[in-house]
């Protein structure tokens, strides 16, 4: 499906969402007063309001932050089931936190009530999608607008393109034929796909056009086929018919493809990371003002760490590195020093201890203070970070800033890592440090890279924070 009607169908279901916990909270209240229960249950009508406002929010905003809405035509009900119940979950977190950290009420908000309604929610959100699985493509077959489209091309390339809009039939989409591209050798009459399609002469484009409905016309040649195709583009443009033409001839594997203006020129762009800049400054503000508030909160550690430092061990408190950064930008890496002073001219003398490939791993390096150990198993040492992050060498979360003789081993594939601003955290470390090797870390960047969104950022910090306290993330 085209994302422009991903979009839609998105902001529908959440419409619906909105309606159903409408619905689930409105019957919880009224099934809960009438239940004969020992203590009256009423609640104001501003904390009604209030109580509704946020469990809409919540309930919608948890299905936007767990991508549900992208996966409602899902085929199986165990896979809706398991959405909904974490939508509901997650809704229900925020909820309670509302309750106890937000409204601070004099009075406890009826438990059997709050039961009520998660459950009814999450009855009315599975019972719905489960419902309307087989019940849109019905309704978008009987009584939506069908789209007609028209396939220039004959190749394998027009095949897959073919049969990629056959799976999407019962969603309104309608095939009318191909066309020949100029220079085709002897075209056949008719192209067998799952269905039957006319192949007809491109010369009959414009008559076409005049005689029946087409919506949109789709190109799918080869790049050398472009040039000779720039008058019928130019037809379609005077036409005003939708245009879209497959590129899938570039060799792009992890790149999402955007087309944008650089003044009057149009400049098809292949980005392999994350390239939303709205996303992306809002990432940027959340790092700011995360780290800005872990700086304060976490001072009383800073000082103590760095006491213990200068009292321990002779050399400084702040060990520097050089770090590679964003697209391989050098920056300054600020820690707790918690080897001996000289401990990178002794490398050699333990180089024979290490364990990993291309990174440093020495178990028990006897390198290490008796205050650098603690100060590594709950992560402490890399507290200084947090001005990284301030300063913009990093972010709270993303690939671990790799040296410059590291990143001078990697393989191609793996230099894509850099390609995102280098975090504190990442799924590497939730999996704990010492499980992952070398290419599987490699491999946990880029999942991180080509899955990233928000969501996941906040995800990522909730579960380094326990893998932290635990001493587990080191």
């Amino acid at each position: 499906m085209f994302r422009s009607q991903q979009r839609k169908r998105k902001i529908l279901f959440g419409l619906s969402d909105v309606a159903l916990t409408l619905a689930a909270f409105e019957l919880a209240y009224d099934f809960r007063r009438w239940l004969p229960l020992s203590n009256e249950f009423y609640l104001l009508p501003e904390v009604k309001t209030l109580l509704l406002s946020f469990s809409i929010a919540a309930w919608v905003g948890a299905g936007f932050w767990l991508n549900v809405y992208s996966r409602l035509d899902a085929p199986r009900i165990r896979a809706i089931l398991r959405d909904s119940s974490r939508q509901v979950f997650y809704g229900a977190l925020a909820l309670f936190a509302f309750i106890v950290f937000g409204l601070r009420l004099d009075y406890q908000i009826s438990r059997p009530f709050l039961a009520t309604f998660i459950f009814t929610s999450w009855f009315f959100l599975a019972g719905f999608r489960i419902a309307t699985r087989n019940l849109i493509p019905a309704l978008s077959r009987e009584f939506g607008l069908k789209r007609y489209v028209l396939i220039v091309g004959l190749g394998a390339r027009a095949e897959r393109l073919g049969r990629t809009l056959e799976d999407y039939y019962e969603d309104g989409l309608r095939i009318i034929g191909f066309l020949a591209p100029p220079n085709s050798d002897s075209p056949p009459d008719e192209m067998q796909l799952e269905r039957r399609y006319p192949v007809l002469p491109l010369e009959n484009l414009r008559t076409m056009m005049a005689q029946r409905v087409i919506d949109e016309i789709h190109f799918a040649v080869e790049s050398d086929q472009l040039p000779s195709l720039e008058e019928v583009f130019l037809w379609c443009d005077e036409e005003g018919v939708c245009s879209r033409l497959a590129v899938d001839f570039f060799p792009h594997v992890n790149s999402e493809l955007a087309l944008e203006r650089l003044g009057n020129t149009p400049l098809l762009t292949f980005s392999a990371a994350p390239d939303d800049e709205v996303l992306l400054l809002v990432k940027r503000a959340l790092d700011l003002a995360l780290s800005a508030i872990a700086t304060v909160l976490l001072s009383p550690v800073v000082l103590v760490a760095a006491l213990a430092i200068r009292l321990t061990s002779k050399g400084p408190i702040i060990f520097r590195q050089t770090r590679c950064g964003l697209n391989g930008r050098t920056f300054t890496c600020y820690k707790f020093r918690s080897m001996v002073a000289d401990a990178e001219g002794r490398l050699h003398e333990v180089a024979h201890l290490n364990t990993r490939e291309i990174v440093t791993k020495i178990p028990n390096d006897p390198r290490l203070t008796p205050v650098g150990k603690w100060l590594r198993k709950f992560s402490i040492d890399e507290l200084p970070q947090l001005f990284n992050v301030l300063k913009g060498d990093m972010s709270l979360v993303g690939p671990r800033p790799a040296i410059p003789s590291e990143v001078a081993q990697y393989q191609r594939w793996q230099r894509r890592r850099l390609r995102m601003r280098p975090g504190l955290t990442c799924l590497w470390a939730v999996r704990g440090r010492d499980q992952v090797d070398f290419e599987s870390w490699m491999r946990l960047d880029l999942q991180y890279i080509d899955n990233w969104s928000l969501g996941l950022d906040a995800r990522i910090i909730l579960m380094t924070i326990p893998q932290v306290l635990s001493g587990r993330a080191s």
